[in-house]
């Protein structure tokens, strides 16, 4: 599911959960960030990386996304657990894997959609980061969303690409261990011979896993392809998330 890059260049994380303009409530029996007008028709889920969902650069990525009129909600896949802590000698990452399958994961993230359509949301997109990236993989084989984007995924396979049903953009780095460029263009080829679906792969040059959301706000050049990744992401909802 993972390489070592998944566990690199973590968030800095300031103590608190109140990073962001929206509120952190109940979804689904998960707690969520929940950020944009409530009374929208149309909603985005984000789907963390390993390190979840109070990462500061991430809330402030539903926030920019909330601000094009979607609901937004980025919910805590890892039930409180806490995130992946590279700091603590004790800390068990394969204990951590094992406790938070994709599989799971995308169960989640389906009863997060449905709670949305039982609150009048008819339309929704997901966008996955990392082990979000595989968990959207996932989702996109069900009718739940209306389009998904995957931005430099965990490891998958043809397999996962091959039983897309819905419009999916491919973001990826030129330097991921996980998910290498020649195997997301592969996924492009797989996915453009599908009648009927949409699709998108993009490799960003001179970035590496986790560019998206794990970036230096001190560093030009990474927050210009972060924000260039997250523009394209979001262009994707504008032309299928109606």
């Amino acid at each position: 599911m993972s390489s070592p890059q998944c566990f690199e260049n973590p968030p800095t994380f300031n103590g608190s959960s109140a990073n962001g303009s929206g509120l952190v409530t109940e979804i689904a029996g998960l707690s969520a960030y929940v950020t944009g007008p409530a009374d929208s028709k149309r909603a985005v889920l984000l789907i963390s990386d390993v390190f979840g969902y109070e990462a500061p650069n991430l809330r402030k990525l539903a926030d920019k996304v909330a601000a094009a009129g979607y609901l937004t909600v980025v919910p805590d896949f890892f039930f409180g657990d806490p995130r992946v802590r590279l700091d603590d000698p004790n800390f068990d990452r394969e204990a951590w894997k094992r406790r938070h399958g994709t599989d799971k994961g995308c169960e989640n993230a389906r009863s997060v959609i449905a709670a949305l359509r039982n609150k009048e949301v008819s339309s929704v997109g997901a966008a996955g980061f990392c082990w979000g990236g595989v968990v959207v993989a996932k989702l996109a084989k069900f009718d739940d969303i209306q389009a998904g984007v995957i931005l430099h995924p965990g490891r998958l396979t043809d397999d996962d690409i091959n039983e897309t049903k819905v419009p999916v953009s491919i973001l990826g780095a030129e330097n991921d261990q996980a998910s290498p460029p020649e195997q997301l263009k592969r996924f492009g080829e797989i996915l453009s011979a599908k009648p009927g679906i949409d699709s998108f792969v993009k490799i960003f040059p001179g970035v590496a896993h986790g560019w998206s959301v794990r970036y230096n706000l001190d560093d030009e050049s990474a927050v210009r392809s972060a924000e260039e990744a997250q523009t394209d992401m979001l262009n994707w909802f504008i032309k299928h998330v109606k």
